[in-house]
């Protein structure tokens, strides 16, 4: 349970810094108004409705109990699959990162009605859709997640999830 904790702290952790940054935008920076960092760089802060890249933010409303029903199930699973493997290093940190991320985001839904987002990167005028830390949390954690499976392909310990 000890090395279990440890994998949900570091998810609590990462949760805090992403309500930080999202309190911090919320306050310094006006809805729908970038602030230039850098030539390839914004802050900008918006409200997401929907799922990644805008996924039925325009939906009627309905979306907001779906996508933290989804969350919730999630990270039930998540918690659970960190209690049974919590000696796997890189799959429990992939799936810290993945709570992390999805538990940054029910909060916003459940607080705001809406995902908040802050960081806009842009080249030659188009711009990748704005995102947060929450965001970024789930993007590593899926990319390790696939990176632990290539690597695991040859173990002897493998999991039947």
């Amino acid at each position: 349970m000890r090395d279990t904790a440890r994998w949900i702290v570091l998810s609590a952790l990462i949760v805090a810094a992403d309500q930080i940054t999202k309190y911090t935008a919320v306050h310094y920076l006006a809805a729908h108004q970038a602030v230039a960092v850098t030539p390839f760089f914004n802050l900008a802060l918006v409200y997401n409705p929907g799922a990644a890249f805008s996924f039925l933010s325009d939906a009627a409303g309905w979306q907001r109990g779906f996508f933290i029903g989804i969350a919730l199930i999630a990270s039930a699973w998540i918690v659970y699959l960190l209690r049974r493997y919590p000696h796997q290093r890189l799959f429990a940190l992939a799936l810290s990162l993945v709570l992390a991320g999805a538990v940054g985001n029910v909060v916003d839904r459940v607080l705001h009605g809406a995902v908040i987002d802050f960081l806009d990167f842009h080249a030659y005028g188009y711009h990748w859709p704005a995102f947060n830390v929450a965001d970024s949390a789930i993007t590593c954690g899926a990319a390790l997640l696939i990176w632990d499976a290539f690597c695991s392909k040859g173990r002897d310990e493998g999991r039947s999830v």
